[in-house]
């Protein structure tokens, strides 16, 4: 190529960008980012009646409000963050106070207006969600209920992806749901423990869930392998204004049991770790690799409702996550 043919140079961008856009990634946990997608995925697949336009609305609502989540987070913590982790964007004034409650607000009424394009259930389901997530940062945060108001919005999360549905399938995708609420409360009973360290108790219960709700998916996924009947030459016709599902063949329960048993691997060791030496450190790690752990957990219950290509298109998620962590600080 001749240099009249070479694109102009890209500007330089202007002094503190870069550190400006660092430090709303850093507020904004993007390392954790690509845990939140496959929430909407195991609840449209749990559904029965996924469509891409209404699973698309539910997963960009999701990631809005979980973002307004993450800056209504510092927000809240400010003071505290400026005795207990001064480095945090807000304290060290890379980033205001009022901006992050702006942007807080603003990506909370953007996630709503996406719920609203895919329906009314989506809309309360989101709405609840939202509020579910204020409550958690403004007043939940510190009291007894606040792992569990956190695994309950992750749970919400799950159902907002079957709410979008046509039909609104929800209650179908509560089994999603809690176990989502389950790994999602113990994961956060030990980010209490981040800073100090010196707990025992909160990892130990969490390799527990992890263990217990790993080997229940993967018990399930073997139980159903061994009830499959001969495939059919024939794929049986989808009732009328319904999407067919994936063939529940060997693959869905063989991909389940891998997923399921990679999650329990993945979130266990990092909490067996912290139990056996409870330092700062240690919990830390515990923390982000339980919520990368999520990854293999959503791939494993899309994977058991036969949607092997929203199980795969999850667990694809699981690199960038990992390899984004390393260059942003995600607690």
């Amino acid at each position: 190529m001749t240099p009249a043919l070479l694109p102009p140079p890209a500007p330089a961008p202007a002094p503190g960008t870069r550190s400006r856009l660092g430090a709303w990634a850093e507020l904004l946990r993007v390392s954790a980012l690509f845990t939140v997608p496959g929430d909407a995925l195991a609840g449209a697949a749990a559904s029965g009646a996924a469509r891409p336009r209404t699973t698309a609305l539910a997963i960009g609502c999701s990631l809005c409000l979980y973002e307004a989540g993450m800056a209504l987070n510092d927000w809240a913590d400010r003071a505290e963050d400026a005795a207990e982790r001064p480095h945090r964007p807000l304290p060290s004034g890379r980033i205001t106070a009022p901006a992050a409650l702006l942007a807080a607000s603003a990506l909370t009424a953007a996630g709503l207006a996406l719920a609203a394009r895919a329906g009314r259930p989506a809309l309360l389901v989101a709405s609840a969600l939202a509020g579910t997530v204020w409550a958690y940062d403004l007043r939940l945060k510190h009291t007894p209920w606040g792992p569990l108001a956190m695994g309950a919005a992750r749970g919400l999360d799950v159902l907002l992806g079957a709410a979008a549905q046509p039909g609104a399938r929800t209650r179908a995708a509560l089994p999603a749901a809690g176990a989502l609420t389950a790994h999602t409360t113990a994961v956060t009973a030990v980010s209490r423990h981040e800073v100090r360290g010196g707990a025992v108790g909160a990892p130990l219960a969490a390799l527990a869930a992890s263990t217990a709700l790993g080997g229940a998916l993967v018990r399930g996924a073997l139980a159903r392998t061994r009830r499959l009947p001969p495939a059919s030459p024939v794929p049986p016709v989808p009732p009328a204004g319904r999407v067919a599902a994936a063939a529940p063949g060997p693959p869905g329960p063989t991909l389940t049991a891998a997923l399921a048993a990679g999650y329990a691997l993945s979130a266990g060791r990092p909490f067996l770790h912290a139990a056996l030496n409870p330092s700062p450190q240690l919990t830390g790690r515990a923390v982000g690799g339980g919520i990368r752990a999520m990854i293999p957990l959503q791939g494993a219950l899309a994977a058991r409702t036969g949607a092997l290509g929203a199980a795969l298109a999850t667990t694809a998620l699981a690199p960038l996550a990992k390899a984004l962590s390393r260059r942003v600080n995600p607690t």
